[in-house]
């Protein structure tokens, strides 16, 4: 008899491919879209919408069947209210990490598997072995697009029964596939941002949720150069909407270089970018894949934000979900909120939330 396979169908041209390859392997493959927002977008209309129609004709094409759930509210209450607490909290968060550990593989993995699933897939770029019941998370052959870093929140418990069939292919290839097969997603451009925000401005957004709190932007000297809109709106090595031009002749530019929230002041450099740079950072609920080390100490590769080449790094464990990390170089804009991911030439070992940066 044939294994069953649920896979997490977005709307866009990599699950459309993953649905499609398994169907190819021989799976008896159902499509599982999710609603885990409600809002409108500023025309009135719900951009799921839209989604969910290309999920339909795909699976259509596709001659397999397909289903909707809603978790609007679990998304809401695990991932969205973290959202806000972090920015008020002046930090950056980064929440497709949580909705990945808290939605796509929580919720969604415990349905697909009350319709009836062996395995549940995703379009994510990456791979992963299921050995002796250990399961690892490894890196994708497209590297410019591998998303382990999204997924270094996830539990043994969440990676087993997981599949991820575009592991060994390029985005490129992707898009052949799903063109020469007539997929009405082949040509549909990624999403990008925050999937909640979309295309809407970040500031209004964020402003419908948390007050704005306008105060001074000054410099390391301790002169005041401006007024910034709210310390949320602003994140460590930022250079757009300062509104500071002029300030200083045209040599160099301004950027964010620091916050104090309890005196609701933004800390900005001029041209010299050295107080960017840090030495290392302390990581908190950190989740090691697939278990912790036994070693204290270690040498490995880390990113410190998804778009970033990998950075020696010296990790020390502090404590049952704490780590220490000591940089081979002094890493710019290493910000309070995101993730750092560790990563072997082959795998990622997990990842944590940033919450201290020793400059």
């Amino acid at each position: 008899m044939n294994k069953t396979v649920v896979v997490g169908m977005s709307g866009g041209v990599d699950s459309s491919v993953a649905a499609l390859l398994l169907k190819e392997q021989g799976y008896n493959v159902v499509g599982l879209f999710m609603r885990n927002w409600e809002e409108t977008d500023v025309s009135g209309a719900c951009t799921a919408d839209e989604d969910f129609e290309d999920v339909k004709r795909v699976c259509g094409l596709l001659d397999i069947p397909y289903y909707t759930v809603n978790f609007a509210k679990e998304y809401m209450e695990r991932v969205f209210s973290y959202f806000l607490a972090e920015y008020a909290a002046g930090r950056t968060p980064n929440p497709d990490v949580l909705c990945n550990r808290e939605i796509k593989f929580g919720p969604f993995k415990e349905y697909a598997e009350r319709l009836g699933a062996d395995f549940i897939a995703t379009g994510h770029y990456c791979g992963v072995s299921h050995e002796n019941g250990v399961h690892r998370l490894l890196k994708a052959a497209d590297l410019g697009k591998d998303q382990t870093y999204f997924l270094c929140q996830l539990s043994q418990k969440q990676l087993d029964g997981v599949l991820f069939p575009l592991a060994n292919l390029q985005k490129g290839e992707v898009r052949r596939i799903a063109e020469e097969r007539g997929l009405s997603t082949a040509e549909k451009r990624d999403s990008t941002g925050i999937c909640f925000i979309g295309e809407r401005n970040f500031r209004k957004f964020l402003s419908g949720y948390l007050p704005a709190k306008p105060g001074k932007i000054v410099t390391l000297a301790g002169e005041e150069v401006g007024e910034h809109q709210g310390l949320m709106y602003y994140t460590l090595g930022q250079r757009r909407g300062l509104e500071l031009g002029g300030k200083k002749g045209e040599e160099g530019r301004w950027f964010v270089v620091g916050k104090d929230l309890k005196d609701n002041i933004l800390y900005v450099s001029h041209g010299d970018e050295a107080p960017l740079y840090s030495r290392g950072c302390t990581v908190e609920d950190m989740n090691f894949i697939p278990n912790p080390p036994n070693a204290a100490e270690f040498a490995c590769g880390a990113k410190l934000r998804y778009r970033q080449p990998e950075q020696g790094v010296r990790v020390k464990r502090t404590g049952e979900r704490t780590i220490e990390l000591t940089f081979d170089e002094p890493q710019r804009a290493v910000t309070e909120g995101q993730f750092a991911v560790l990563y072997d030439e082959t795998q990622c070992l997990g990842g944590g939330v940033i919450t201290e940066v020793f400059k």
